[in-house]
């Protein structure tokens, strides 16, 4: 098996490195950067931590700050407009995975026969996306996306409310700052969801057809920091030795799977959320128990050495026990972070109902699901999404 292994050039890690960020872009003769970030970090002031490094460094750095949950191709042009308006020679996507994923989007459309080269659906999966404009250089404040880390996107197609993956080298930063502090003010919500989804990237990498021996070194790390350290950031944010392992584990993750891939959980998670704003990670931990279930049997020694790996069960457990207490752990650890069902989150049963088969033609048509170790029919994901919405 040949595997192609991608990283960044250049990663500065650990507590207060924001302060570098100037002097990193410096490594790489850049100096002119548009900030990508969101309106509450402006609101916040929070933006303030990213621009003031910058600042520090003799920049002036504009900053585009229209990004929205789930990145959208409208945001995204408005973003290359932006960019087009100054004179800038790299894009800072500063936040969470949003801010992130529209940086890299407007970096690969930028540089499109200058106009724009859009629609940017015409580089979703299986297309590659190989050439970006600008470089782009990622600040994560969450610890859960690893787009800092990987070569994907994921944008909405307003007008068919499909989230598209987008794959390829011009969606792979040139540099990450991954500074645990940032994380601190997370809430608790959001501190869950998007730590559940770097788990299930982790867990995903690992069980992946397309798994490696590298993606599998990552991952098995990442699940190591993350799975002890989870419920512990939830119930304590100023820890700062597990904020510390949730961010490391976050980074390692996306890693992990930008090297493998994701599978059936992520398949099913975008449709959730292109049609009923589910957050990301949120989505992916309604499925993860019901998708891991069903995969079980197929990778039963990768889905127990995932088990070892996670601290939940040993190596004196078979195969078979290791699986179950996954199973049990993943089951306990959505009550644990208080995950609703699709019904306990307020979608009405005849519209999830109605949607479920286009949501399953959806989550085929994105790849991912082919990476299972159980690969579905359209009927399959049906049933998983039948029997996820009340849990």
């Amino acid at each position: 098996m040949v595997a192609m292994i991608v990283s960044h050039r250049a990663m500065l890690v650990g507590g207060g490195s924001l302060g570098q960020l100037g002097r990193l872009l410096g490594q790489f003769g850049l100096g002119r950067p548009l900030v990508v970030t969101d309106p509450w970090m402006v609101s916040s002031g929070t933006v303030e931590r990213c621009l003031a490094p910058l600042r520090e460094a003799g920049m002036r750095p504009g900053v585009f700050s229209e990004t929205v949950p789930d990145p959208t191709d409208t945001v995204v042009e408005a973003g290359v407009a932006a960019l087009r308006a100054g004179d800038y020679d790299c894009l800072v996507g500063f936040g969470g995975g949003s801010p992130m994923d529209t940086a890299k989007a407007i970096a690969l459309l930028a540089g499109r026969d200058g106009s724009g080269g859009g629609p940017i659906s015409r580089y979703k999966v299986p297309a590659s996306a190989d050439h970006a404009a600008l470089p782009v250089i990622c600040v994560p404040t969450t610890a859960g996306t690893g787009s800092e880390a990987t070569r994907f996107t994921v944008i909405t197609d307003t007008a068919r409310d499909e989230k598209m993956l987008i794959a390829g080298l011009a969606a792979l930063p040139l540099a990450a700052v991954v500074d645990y502090e940032l994380t601190f003010s997370v809430p608790p919500r959001t501190t869950a969801d998007t730590g559940i989804d770097s788990l299930t990237h982790a867990l995903e990498a690992f069980v992946s057809k397309r798994a490696n021996p590298h993606s599998d070194m990552l991952a098995r790390s990442a699940m190591a920091l993350i799975a002890p350290n989870l419920r512990t950031v939830y119930a304590r944010p100023r820890d700062a030795a597990a904020r510390e392992a949730m961010m490391l584990g976050a980074t390692q993750a996306g890693l992990a799977f930008s090297n493998s891939s994701v599978a059936l959980v992520h398949g099913m998670s975008r449709p959730i959320g292109a049609h009923f704003h589910v957050p990301h990670g949120l989505s992916n931990a309604m499925l993860l128990p019901a998708v891991t279930a069903f995969g079980l049997e197929s990778a039963l020694p990768r889905y127990a050495e995932a088990a070892r790996a996670m601290g939940i069960a040993g190596t004196a457990d078979s195969d078979r026990a290791a699986g179950d207490r996954l199973l049990g752990e993943l089951r306990a650890l959505n009550r644990d972070l208080a995950v609703p069902t699709p019904k306990e989150y307020g979608i009405p049963s005849q519209q999830w109902q109605g949607l479920m088969a286009t949501m399953a033609e959806q989550a085929l048509a994105s790849g991912s699901p082919a990476n299972n170790p159980r690969v579905p029919d359209a009927a399959e994901i049906v049933k998983l999404y039948e029997e996820v919405y009340a849990g």
